[in-house]
C-alpha cells in the first residue's frame, strides 16, 4: 500500500485523528495553564491579571509560537475533517442498523456521538475566537495595558467584560462539558490509534483519560463562571 492510498483508507483517517487528537491535547494542557493563571488574583487583589496578560502577550510574541499557532489551525482543521469523514463513512456502514439496540452495553454514547460533540465544540471554538484571536491578532481592538515599559494587550479586562454576560457563559460551560465527553473517549482513543495499546494498561490509560478530561474542561469552565461570579476580578 503506498502512502497516498494509506492516508486515505480507514485506517490511515483514523491515524490522523489519532496523531492530531495528541497534538490537541497537548495545546489543552498549555492553554488551560495560561488560563489558570487568573486565579492568581485570589491570592493578591493588586496582581489584577498581570500574570495572564503577561503569558498571553508572551503566546502572541514569540515567533516559534506563533508559528505553531498555523499548525494548530491546520491540525483543527485536519481533525475535523477526517473525524466528519469518518463519521459520515461510520454511518453509511451502519444504514441498515442493528436488529437488536446494544445501547451503553456495546459502548459509552459519547463515544457513539462524537460527531455530535465535535460540531458543538466547533461552534464554541468560533465564538471563542471572535472574542479573543480576532480582537487580538487581526483587528488589533484590545485596550493596551503597560507592565515595565512594554505595552501589551489587556486580556484580562476584555475577558471581564465577555464574561459579565450570562449568555456567553452558559455557551462556554456547555462547550466545555462536550470537551469533557469528547475527551472522555478521545484521550484513549488517540493513544491507542497510534499504537499505545496494551491489556495490561488498557484500565490505566481510560482512567487517565477520564481524569484528563474532567480536569482540563473543569479548569476551562471555572473561568468563565469565576468571572461573572466576580471571584476573579
Amino acid at each position: 500500500m503506498q502512502w497516498s492510498e494509506f492516508f486515505t483508507s480507514s485506517v490511515g483517517k483514523k491515524f490522523v485523528m489519532g496523531l492530531t487528537g495528541l497534538f490537541l491535547i497537548a495545546f489543552l494542557v498549555v492553554h488551560v495553564g495560561i488560563n489558570a493563571t487568573i486565579f492568581a488574583d485570589l491570592f493578591d487583589p493588586t496582581e489584577n491579571g498581570a500574570m495572564f496578560n503577561k503569558a498571553a502577550h508572551f503566546m502572541g510574541a514569540t515567533v516559534l509560537i506563533r508559528i505553531m499557532e498555523i499548525g494548530l489551525f491546520a491540525g483543527i482543521i485536519l481533525h475535523l475533517v477526517q473525524g466528519y469523514m469518518l463519521e459520515a463513512k461510520n454511518r453509511s456502514s451502519r444504514s441498515v442498523g442493528y436488529a437488536v439496540e446494544m445501547g451503553n452495553k456495546g459502548s459509552k454514547w459519547y463515544s457513539r456521538s462524537m460527531g455530535l460533540l465535535g460540531t458543538i465544540i466547533l461552534l464554541f471554538l468560533v465564538i471563542h475566537l471572535a472574542h479573543f484571536w480576532v480582537k487580538a491578532r487581526i483587528t488589533h481592538t484590545l485596550a493596551p495595558v503597560t507592565y515595565n515599559g512594554v505595552e501589551m494587550h489587556d486580556m484580562f479586562t476584555e475577558m471581564k467584560m465577555v464574561f459579565s454576560q450570562s449568555w456567553v457563559v452558559i455557551v462556554y460551560v456547555a462547550g466545555c462539558i462536550s470537551l469533557a465527553y469528547h475527551l472522555a473517549h478521545g484521550f484513549q482513543s488517540a493513544f491507542r490509534t497510534v499504537g499505545v495499546h496494551n491489556k495490561k494498561y488498557n484500565r490505566i490509560l481510560t482512567n487517565l483519560g477520564l481524569c484528563f478530561a474532567v480536569i482540563v474542561s473543569v479548569l476551562f469552565a471555572l473561568m468563565p463562571i469565576a468571572m461573572f461570579l466576580k471571584w476573579v476580578e
